[in-house]
């Protein structure tokens, strides 16, 4: 084994856009627009380069981007189809046997540190997996190489699309030093910002900044970020994740004050959070809202509940009443989101509460083995029959 890591990142290249170019041959080397439509308050979720030329990026609301870009075909995003791609490209990395660690549906870390031999050294083996994934998907990647997963991930972005590139151990700092300081994995607009505003505007500049200036703007963060600047990161890669939360939300397609249609909202999320908890055996101690007002201004609330639960009452319950006391001065709602967090295995139920959360927990599972059989809209509450403002949740 070699004395330093070797740390790949495959990044599918504009994944949801790649997967339509694939079932529409017809739009390939066309602008590809992927999310919702601009009518509805859509933002792009993934966009072709040939879109990326006009200046449109992922996260951009779509009719900001077909203003860019106005001759763009649009599509909506169909996740179980990208889930389903996912699916076949890491099954068809996991066959080189190296630890993986998913970050998403369309990115991968490998430790590749015990595998490379046999391939003849990390070049040849990434170029093997590039070939493999498009063999097995017709789709292309991009593979950065490093001693760490920072460089190995800042290299990959450089790298695109279809790229391959390694940074040898020992060259981090110099391959990090030219690069903008937006390049810096982890560093969002709003801190890349106030770097610039120290005059900071490269990795470079960085690496020589006085660290008791960057502590004094950013305390213990500071040494952290000069730590990555020099491209020096130990975190392993891990091949399994606990579930920290689960969530869902919503943008409306026109701002709503209605706390009942909120609440008829959120109870539709309160389902589908608690059918998932089930579905993973796992009970959430704490419930939270998510709320955004037509200034975008983003708050949270959330409360802790008196016993572990995945019964869609409970959790339905504790969403309304935060949202009843989040909106008790009125207002209207952009988006609203409901998420169930501090999760635990197993049921923990208290003494008086056993029969009742037994009994949720029962009929609720009942209705998933329902839907499960005979499709989602087989059992569903009289109350959320109606169409809401967001579209049928």
């Amino acid at each position: 084994m070699p004395i330093y890591r070797i740390i790949f990142c495959l990044d599918l290249d504009a994944f949801f856009a790649s997967v339509e170019e694939l079932l529409h041959p017809e739009w390939c080397g066309k602008p590809i627009l992927v999310g919702g439509r601009p009518e509805e308050r859509g933002v792009v979720a993934s966009c072709s380069y040939a879109a990326r030329k006009f200046g449109v990026h992922s996260a951009m609301p779509m009719a900001q981007a077909l203003r860019l870009c106005p001759q763009a075909i649009v599509t909506s995003s169909r996740h179980g189809l990208y889930s389903d791609y996912s699916r076949r490209v890491m099954d068809a990395v996991r066959e080189y046997g190296c630890p993986m660690e998913q970050l998403s549906v369309d990115e991968v870390f490998l430790d590749a540190s015990e595998c490379v031999a046999t391939w003849g050294g990390a070049l040849a083996l990434g170029a093997d997996i590039k070939q493999r994934v498009h063999q097995v998907t017709g789709l292309r990647c991009t593979i950065g190489i490093a001693s760490n997963k920072l460089v190995a991930k800042i290299a990959s972005n450089q790298a695109k699309p279809d790229g391959l590139l390694q940074v040898p151990a020992g060259e981090e700092a110099y391959f990090l030093a030219s690069l903008p300081i937006s390049k810096l994995w982890g560093v969002g607009p709003k801190n890349a910002a106030r770097l610039e505003a120290m005059g900071i505007r490269t990795i470079g500049q960085l690496q020589t900044a006085p660290l008791d200036r960057l502590k004094q703007e950013f305390g213990l963060w500071g040494w952290d970020l000069q730590r990555k600047a020099h491209g020096l990161d130990s975190s392993p890669v891990q091949t399994e994740h606990a579930v920290k939360s689960i969530s869902r939300e919503t943008t409306f397609v026109h701002d709503v004050g209605d706390l009942a249609e909120l609440k008829r909202v959120a109870l539709a999320f309160s389902e589908q959070v608690g059918r998932d908890l089930r579905a993973e055996s796992l009970l959430a101690r704490t419930v939270a809202i998510k709320l955004r007002w037509p200034d975008f201004q983003t708050i949270t609330r959330q409360t802790t509940l008196a016993y572990p639960t995945d019964a869609t009452t409970d959790i339905y319950q504790a969403a309304a009443a935060l949202l009843e006391t989040a909106l008790k001065g009125g207002g209207k709602v952009r988006l609203l989101g409901v998420r169930a967090a501090n999760l635990v295995e197993g049921r923990q139920l208290g003494l008086f509460d056993e029969a009742v959360d037994e009994k949720h927990s029962k009929a609720d599972k009942a209705v998933d083995e329902i839907r499960e059989r005979f499709g989602k809209d087989a059992v569903r509450r009289a109350s959320l029959i109606r169409r809401v403002q967001g579209g049928d949740v």
